[in-house]
């Protein structure tokens, strides 16, 4: 739970072996999180579309015969920003670290200390912060606009919208943070990690995704997302109660 709002995250754990996922479930339950499981990464893409993403994911690097690790992280990160730590083997260190700068936020060597586990998974949700808005299969924002993350697209008044890998993991990073302004340089690393990037590219990305959420009778006043010249954006943060 968050210290601020009590907030209860949500956290899908992902591994083909089952001592390993009843370890992981009883470690972060007892700390007081709630824990989804899938035993393939098929499974867990298959529960975010049907639940809604989870503040965080923990996911085994190889799940043989299906989708690996690295391949569950390259797909959910089409649609968002999740937090991921990886668990990996001994023998396969030198791999995820290749792929940590990439895919997750950290990584664990079975067998793992369950204390261990809990202290990382505490660090990174402090350090990406609380998704502002309930995480479900829809997220909605307020009665004109609904995010569905998973499936790319934005609800406007009820039509859908597309919405381009990119634009659809800006959104997620922007209302992760709502009522906070996100820096530009954070932005540019979430959203090209490996890669030099820039403002400009930025703002291509952000001009189309405002045109496709905003109220194009009032272009002067955005409802939803404000810049600060210099510093970033920040996603208003419109309360549902």
């Amino acid at each position: 739970m968050t210290e601020s709002d009590n907030t209860i995250h949500r956290i899908l754990a992902v591994d083909d072996d089952p001592f390993n996922l009843r370890i992981v479930s009883h470690a972060l339950e007892q700390t007081g999180y709630e824990v989804m499981t899938a035993s393939s990464g098929e499974e867990a893409l298959s529960m975010i579309t049907q639940h809604g993403l989870p503040h965080m994911a923990i996911v085994d690097i190889h799940m043989p015969p299906g989708m690996s690790g690295f391949e569950f992280c390259h797909t959910v990160h089409q649609f968002s920003d999740l937090p991921i730590i990886m668990l990996t083997a001994v023998n396969e260190e030198s791999t995820v670290v290749e792929g940590l700068e990439e895919h997750a936020e950290d990584y664990i060597i079975k067998p793992f200390n369950p204390g261990e586990l809990t202290a990382r998974v505490k660090r990174v949700l402090q350090r990406m912060g609380d998704f502002a808005y309930p995480l479900q299969s829809l997220t909605r924002v307020d009665d004109r606009l609904r995010i569905d993350f998973p499936g790319r697209q934005a609800l406007v008044n009820g039509k859908p919208v597309s919405l381009t890998p990119t634009e659809t993991k800006l959104l997620y990073i922007l209302m992760r943070s709502a009522g906070h302004t996100v820096n530009t340089d954070f932005i540019l690393r979430r959203l090209w990690p490996l890669e030099p990037a820039y403002e400009d590219r930025l703002h291509v990305h952000m001009h189309r995704l405002r045109r496709k959420i905003e109220d194009k009778k009032d272009k002067s006043r955005p409802r939803y997302i404000t810049s600060e010249r210099g510093v970033g954006y920040t996603f208003r943060h419109i309360s549902n109660d």
